[in-house]
């Protein structure tokens, strides 16, 4: 009877060790090894060239063009994507009346430390839920008209193509 015994419990033992490795492997390579996401063209996107960006107390004639940028302080994308971020807040300098607008669906002080803590520079902050101006993944980068009408958008941690791109339309 106690040799049973400790034949279950080995069996399980590699069984709990197994599943524990196959889990490991699945998050590790979900993590890691996940491509970037492409700028959201397909139809699941609400966020779409000339419809109208309705953000509570924005004077979008006040800003001129405003680049949107809605991250989360949950999102890892948004988190690693913080160097291309920093290289926006400095080049909209040469862009002349471009504002940065940050959009997090977390409150206004932790949404302004989590930027802090990542150096990215913008002219404001909101708390607003994202779906609300028809964004379903983070990052996401939505150029605006001084009218609120979109003029273009990407979604994901963009390729250094794509980040190019961005830059170009700043301009």
């Amino acid at each position: 009877m106690n040799s049973i015994i400790r034949r279950i419990e080995l069996v399980a033992n590699i069984a709990i060790i197994l599943v524990a490795i196959l889990l490991g492997v699945v998050l590790v390579r979900n993590y890691f090894f996940r491509r970037p996401f492409e700028p959201q063209t397909s139809s699941t996107s609400t966020v779409r060239p000339g419809m109208k960006l309705s953000v509570p107390d924005i004077d979008w004639k006040a800003n001129g063009r405003t680049l949107v940028i809605a991250l989360s302080t949950q999102c890892h994308f948004c988190t690693e994507s913080a160097p291309f971020y920093q290289r926006i807040a400095t080049e909209r300098a040469k862009a002349g009346n471009l504002r940065l607008l940050a959009i997090l669906p977390q409150p206004v002080t932790e949404s302004e430390q989590y930027l802090k803590e990542l150096g990215i520079t913008v002219d404001g902050v909101k708390q607003l839920q994202l779906d609300s101006i028809g964004v379903n993944g983070t990052p996401t980068l939505i150029l605006a008209n001084s009218e609120g009408v979109v003029a273009n958008s990407w979604r994901g941690k963009l390729l250094s193509e794509k980040e190019s791109e961005v830059i170009s339309s700043l301009k």
